[in-house]
């Protein structure tokens, strides 16, 4: 129902989604291509989906416009191999925002200690040539 609507979007939303990665992210788009593509039927058009890898919890029902954004999302080759990366968060209000959050975990650097670092050295002065 929704596909042909996401697909018009998706120029825009692989842009954002690499920015997601530094900020939230947030889209403002035109209700009333929502409201062409429903056909006058009476839907809910808010949603708030977590997709880790790409997919979405399992057992999670997602209604059918947040179903047709993932979708759209990975048949596209960009856009499937970014989710395939990062926990994302997609979240449309009723004012037809749509915001990208990433929510990876980051990866925090080994830090070394200095006891690490003496003990190395002295396992080092011991080494015997000769």
């Amino acid at each position: 129902m929704f596909l042909q609507t996401w697909n018009r979007y998706l120029p825009v939303i692989k842009i954002l989604l690499k920015r997601s990665v530094n900020a939230e992210q947030t889209l403002d788009m035109n209700s009333s291509d929502f409201h062409r593509a429903s056909g006058g039927k009476k839907v809910k058009y808010t949603f708030s989906i977590q997709l880790t890898k790409g997919r979405g919890q399992a057992g999670e029902n997602f209604p059918p416009i947040a179903k047709d954004l993932i979708s759209v999302l990975q048949q596209d080759n960009t856009t499937n191999k970014f989710m395939q990366q990062y926990e994302l968060e997609f979240t449309m209000n009723s004012n037809f925002q749509l915001y990208i959050k990433n929510n990876t975990p980051v990866e925090k650097p080994v830090e070394h200690t200095n006891e690490e670092t003496t003990e190395k050295e002295d396992s080092d002065d011991s080494v015997i040539t000769g």
